[in-house]
């Protein structure tokens, strides 16, 4: 697919996405609950975040072939989760373009955009380990039920077998019954699905089983907290230092330490 028709792509994406927020507070939808900002820390500012997920005691994080066009290259790294240093990185080659990454019993996997490819890798020394064939979108990526779990940017979620990402479940994410589009950066805390929502700044908190919105977090406030030509907040995990939730977005130069203030509200079947 050509950069074009990989913007027009986004595009339609974006408008759809953008349309299903619109109706989210409609009557019977999932509350918006409240948060308290823990901590605030440095992020690298050039980092077009795509994933983030907790490796022991550093953050690994995937970035995108973005800006300017398309011509800088992904990489995945490990990150100082105190400070921010990029301790180690490994460069994707263009035109590959990584996304969503995460790690299972002990192999990190990243997913790319529209090259048909994932990868698995050392979480350890970020060497690349295979190179599988992957027919969707990839999106974002976390681990559930001793399977990666992905998203596409539409509506659905995928259950997928290692090491040949068979689909083994599928479901779609709800509100009030209207499909939630631009599901993207994912990560599983406490039975909890989280979800940035493409493209706001808002998460999803998703019930795993039947794909329905327990609750959301509006996290517009965060953006401006930071410097510099910003893009949406995307980038979710477990902070290693304090336990608690760890955020950011693309080119955002802070992370932010969040927790929750009130319960998730259970999810009615």
């Amino acid at each position: 697919m050509t950069r074009a028709a990989r913007r027009l792509a986004c595009t339609i994406a974006a408008i759809a996405a953008a349309l299903v927020l619109a109706g989210t507070s409609l009557a019977g939808g999932a509350p918006a609950i409240g948060w308290r900002l823990v901590d605030t820390r440095p992020h690298d500012p050039t980092a077009f975040a795509q994933g983030l997920v907790r490796y022991g005691e550093v953050l690994l994080e995937g970035t995108g072939a973005c800006c300017p066009g398309g011509t800088v290259p992904s990489t995945v790294r490990r990150v100082d989760a105190r400070t921010g240093e990029v301790l180690d990185r490994r460069v994707i080659p263009l035109p590959l373009w990584a996304e969503g990454v995460t790690v299972l019993r002990g192999t990190a996997w990243h997913l790319t955009f529209y090259d048909g490819v994932a990868f698995s890798f050392s979480p350890a020394t970020l060497e690349q380990a295979s190179r599988v064939d992957y027919p969707f979108r990839g999106w974002g990526l976390t681990v559930h039920g001793g399977r990666l779990l992905a998203s596409d940017g539409t509506s659905r979620l995928r259950w997928l077998r290692v090491p040949e990402l068979r689909v083994t479940k599928s479901v779609v994410v709800r509100d009030a019954g209207r499909p939630v589009a631009g599901i993207n950066e994912l990560e599983m805390l406490g039975g909890v699905l989280w979800a940035n929502v493409w493209p706001s700044d808002r998460i999803a908190l998703i019930d795993p089983a039947s794909g329905q919105v327990r609750a959301w977090l509006d996290l517009s406030s965060l953006r401006r907290r930071v410097q510099g030509d910003v893009d949406v907040l995307n980038g979710i995990a477990r902070d290693p230092v304090t336990g608690h939730v760890v955020v950011t977005g693309k080119f955002w130069n802070r992370m932010f330490v969040i927790r929750l203030t009130e319960p998730v509200p259970s999810a009615s079947r």
